[in-house]
């Protein structure tokens, strides 16, 4: 059975995630870690991709981005994929395939999902019982967006700029969304509209991304389709 293309759309963010293989680790040392952000940032650049957050776990990544070209999400995970797979292999003398497949993706509706994925992504490592708060853990771009650290990767969203009319109000602001937790509701939205590949947001922008793209954004109804059954009076229902 042929698989799902990917839905993307121009300068609509996007929520990607790849996994290592079998869910084994594919970040070993810092280095690692160093190596796969500095040449996201340098391939972010090539593709014309605006990277708002990311996480590095030990055997996964979560980007969110968006750029003015459909397929730029696709060329960079490309890119970077294979030079970080190379460079693995080399240094590890391993051989094979490091990540999972194809990543995985959904469309993210800005306004009430947008910064709530940037949430998700950056408490990754709190949820996994890694470290108490975002901010502790080193490989993620929430010391970015919450503490004005330096990061060339980085490129805040106009809804992340709206947050304040200086950084230290728009950082204060974005920690203030930290001080409960997501919604459990929400968490388990973005995982679903993630790993089936469909739009994450409100029915409308679903409606809208479907006809943009002129086909299904959504999950489709489980099981064979109902028929209409007549009923005696001649009436269907």
């Amino acid at each position: 059975m042929p698989r799902r293309a990917r839905i993307a759309l121009p300068n609509v963010p996007v929520h990607l995630i790849q996994r290592g293989n079998n869910r084994q680790p594919c970040f070993f040392a810092d280095e690692d870690y160093r190596r796969y952000l500095d040449w996201l940032a340098e391939y972010a650049d090539k593709t014309h991709c605006r990277v708002h957050a990311y996480v590095l776990m030990t055997n996964h990544v979560h980007l969110l981005l968006s750029s003015e070209r459909a397929d730029a999400g696709g060329a960079l995970m490309k890119l970077l994929g294979q030079r970080y797979v190379q460079y693995v292999n080399r240094l590890y003398r391993r051989s094979g395939t490091l990540w999972e497949g194809r990543f995985r993706s959904c469309l993210v509706q800005e306004e009430g999902y947008m910064l709530a994925c940037q949430r998700y992504i950056e408490l990754n490592p709190v949820r996994a019982g890694m470290v108490a708060h975002p901010a502790e853990y080193r490989w993620s771009s929430y010391r970015a967006n919450a503490q004005g650290e330096a990061d060339s990767l980085w490129r805040p969203h106009p809804l992340y700029d709206a947050l304040g009319d200086s950084a230290p109000t728009r950082q204060a602001a974005y920690r203030e969304l930290f001080r409960h937790e997501l919604d459990p509701g929400m968490v388990d939205q973005i995982r679903r509209a993630t790993n089936g590949n469909y739009a994450l947001g409100n029915q409308r922008f679903a409606s809208q991304v479907s006809e943009a793209l002129g086909r299904r954004a959504t999950p489709g109804r489980s099981g064979r389709p109902r028929q209409s059954i007549e009923l005696e009076s001649g009436e269907l229902f």
